[in-house]
């Protein structure tokens, strides 16, 4: 080994609590910070990741690494200090970081490149040569044909089903010298069945120009610094925000960034908040780039682990210089990275339900400041913290203000339910009745908005007043009149839909609430000769559900679109000229201080849906409190307006942006073990938390049972979020519970349930 050359190597195994160990470095060996290695542990041999390389170890007893894994690094320098801030900010084992980052697919090494065999010409054959094969072998002449006239290698199978011989006649002719059999690598493309139709850009108006602008100046800024700065690195800017009305061209903007940041010679990442949302963006951008054959990667959680693990190696090769997915996607191994965009940042969909509980966004935002790239952040209904920080001065604020082509906004209708629901349907007002009926009249579409699926919300006897509750979840179990089950959208238990009261026997027993596939039923029933079609998660479970559901609906095909929120932001219909909502107040009174910013946001987006085409749209909106600002502020686009009304609210109530907020969640199946446990978590963090710090008392969740586990929660509010992170894990460390009991930290918590 040279002089100046690391010895050791500090490699963090899998699956071992997070722990590290050094291991010397064997003269055959090469590796880097981030690669992938075998090593011995005990009597075993595990995998793990390179973390850090010194040229000396206080260590005893250090064994060599048994195998470097793959050829190059899996993980740039930069996601391991991503993986190493999220363990710190989110309370949670490196490890669990590192799993994150690296996808299970490739973490294991157990899938590998699919390849396929091609076979060529060893040689030119003379027509003598080949008529001479044929009176002996004309089945060989056959295939020496047609390689001759296809003028390129051919793969063994479809060259076998053209000449009608078996691949054992190939095979001979290899062993004669006549063919050449190589294997080829092929990629598993998710979009393989797709074809796109090279498209050119859009000619930006002038407020467009002036966003635009401001973005490539950043990307320039950037791009030029790392390929021309003496000091051989980017110059890092700041996060841009891009506040844009629905309908005002952001998708647009985006497009053309990235194009700017690809004729730079770097890379592009673009996040989407829902799989519902990614084939028509993959669309959009695959024809976009088409002509100039950039190849455009995805990532999102419907890919089969060989797609996943073929996306994720293209793109790391540097073939994919694009790339869309989902929250994930923003661990994605792009080299040289010019830009990150997040699409509608506002969205929850961005926050990890598991551990570690990132935020999409925030990665984002981080992970620009390490590569030191450009990152741009857009929405209708920016999230108050974005917003807040835009105000401060963190970030940059670019506006559009106006849809494209001088389309209208939609004009908003309100329904007061509290009269309607005496005269009229509880889901289809009259106005919104005759609305529909002008529509369909007029052959245009109508999206309706409902944001709770199954048929009915509860079932209930009216003699006894038995409930029919989830066994594992302190919740009542949703009717689906399809399945005839009773079903529960927190843990899954299912069970046959009673035809009487399992109490009293009573055959009254009533279904009440409604659901998007009590809304379908009804709507086909009011309207019989319109195509109604419903999305959500149980009418999209198949895997190409979305994208032919949408197909159709964007051809034409369908009438009424029934759905949850997955059809409430980022779809382009034109001839949608009627939404409506039909319960804007589903999430507007529930224990959660973003109640009202929720409401707000996806009222907003789901407005607007309609009249991005010629016709002016109109959203009427069904609601039972009309008068709640979050619903008056989008009924008149006011952002402005909610924005200075809820930023006011927070800070007299000391909330997030002006605090970071922090949920620890204790759950047992032993309902006394859980009170105890959070009642000692929160005597020790009483004793142990830093200065500055919010402790609220130890209660029941308001979800108080889930998948068969009782939960108490303990909420803390600071503004030095990491010193509270790092106090907290101390906590638990020197904490010992029951084997049963599970304590969970959610850092900048969005599920408070």
């Amino acid at each position: 080994m040279l002089a100046g050359m690391p010895k050791y190597a500090r490699v963090l195994l899998d699956d071992s609590g997070g722990r590290a160990f050094d291991y010397e470095i064997p003269e055959a060996l090469s590796p880097a910070v981030g690669s992938r290695v075998r090593v011995p542990v005990r009597t075993r041999t595990l995998l793990g990741t390179v973390i850090g390389l010194s040229e000396t170890t206080e260590a005893g007893g250090v064994r060599p690494i048994s195998e470097l894994v793959g050829n190059e690094p899996e993980l740039s320098p930069q996601l391991i200090r991503l993986a190493e801030w999220m363990a710190d900010y989110y309370c949670c084992p490196i490890e669990a970081a590192m799993r994150t980052v690296l996808p299970n697919v490739i973490r294991k090494a157990e899938v590998g490149h699919k390849v396929r065999l091609v076979a060529r010409l060893a040689r030119d054959m003379s027509a003598e040569e080949i008529a001479a094969l044929d009176a002996k072998a004309p089945r060989q002449a056959d295939v020496v044909v047609a390689l001759r006239d296809a003028g390129k290698p051919m793969h063994v199978t479809e060259l076998c089903e053209a000449c009608g011989v078996a691949h054992q006649t190939v095979q001979a002719m290899a062993k004669k010298g006549l063919l050449v059999v190589e294997s080829e690598k092929v990629d598993r493309d998710p979009c393989a069945r797709d074809e796109f139709v090279a498209s050119g850009k859009l000619e930006l108006n002038e407020e467009q120009i002036a966003v635009f602008k401001r973005v490539a100046e950043g990307v320039d800024a950037v791009c030029a610094a790392e390929q021309g700065s003496a000091a051989g690195g980017k110059r890092e800017v700041k996060p841009v925000l891009l506040h844009g009305v629905t309908g005002s061209g952001k998708t647009e903007i985006y497009l053309q960034a990235i194009d700017r940041v690809l004729e730079r010679g770097f890379s592009a990442i673009l996040l989407v908040p829902e799989i519902s949302l990614t084939p028509q963006t993959v669309e959009r951008f695959k024809s976009r780039f088409a002509a100039t054959h950039h190849e455009v990667a995805v990532l999102h959680s419907h890919l089969s682990d060989g797609e996943r693990h073929d996306e994720w190696h293209r793109i790391r090769s540097g073939r994919a210089r694009i790339v869309i997915g989902a929250r994930s996607a923003v661990f994605a191994p792009v080299g040289r990275l010019g830009i990150i965009i997040v699409d509608e940042e506002h969205e929850n969909s961005y926050k990890q339900e598991e551990t570690p509980r990132y935020h999409g966004r925030d990665i984002a935002v981080l992970r620009g400041h390490l590569e030191k790239c450009a990152v741009l952040l857009g929405s209708a209904t920016p999230s108050l913290e974005s917003f807040h920080n835009a105000a401060t001065g963190k970030y940059e604020l670019l506006r559009l203000t106006l849809r494209v082509d001088d389309q209208k906004m939609p004009f908003i209708r309100i329904v007061d339910m509290r009269l309607e629901a005496k005269k009229s349907s509880p889901i289809l007002s009259d106005p919104l009745r005759t609305a529909i009926e002008s529509r369909l009249a007029k052959s245009e579409q109508t999206i309706l908005f409902l944001n709770r699926r199954g048929f009915s919300t509860t079932l209930l006897c009216g003699k006894c007043g038995f409930v029919a509750e989830c066994p594992n979840c302190s919740v009542a179990l949703t009717f689906h009149r399809g399945a005839g089950r009773i079903v529960c959208h927190i843990c899954g238990h299912i069970a046959v839909a009673p035809g009487k009261c399992p109490s009293c026997k009573d055959p009254g027993i009533k279904y009440t609430g409604i659901g998007t596939e009590k809304v379908e039923d009804a709507v086909a029933q009011t309207f019989p000769k319109a195509v109604v079609r419903r999305m959500d998660a149980d009418a999209m479970q198949r895997r190409d559900a979305y994208r032919e559901t949408l197909g159709a609906f964007r051809t034409g095909k369908i009438d009424i679109l029934v759905g949850t929120q997955m059809i409430a932001k980022g779809l382009h219909f034109p001839n949608v000229t009627l939404v409506g909502i039909v319960n804007a107040d589903m999430g507007l009174h529930i224990p959660d201080f973003r109640a009202s910013e929720r409401t707000f946001q996806l009222l907003t987006q789901v407005a607007g849906r309609a009249g991005r085409g010629d016709v002016e749209g109109e959203v009427v909106v069904q609601s039972y409190t009309p008068f709640h600002p979050a619903i008056q502020f989008a009924r008149h686009h006011d952002f402005d307006g909610f924005f200075e009304q809820e930023i006011e609210w927070r800070e007299k109530m000391n909330q997030p942006p002006f605090t970071h907020f922090v949920l620890i969640t204790i759950r047992s199946p032993h309902e006394g073990r859980a009170q105890l446990s959070a009642e000692t978590l929160h005597r020790r963090m009483k004793e142990s938390l830093p200065p500055g710090v919010t402790l609220g008392d130890f209660a029941p969740a308001p979800l108080e049972k889930s998948h068969g586990n009782f939960r108490w929660h303990i909420a803390l509010r600071s503004r030095a979020v990491l010193k509270l992170s790092r106090a907290l894990r101390g906590v638990l460390d020197r904490l010992t519970l029951p084997e049963d009991v599970f304590v969970v930290v959610d850092v900048d918590a969005y599920q408070l349930m």
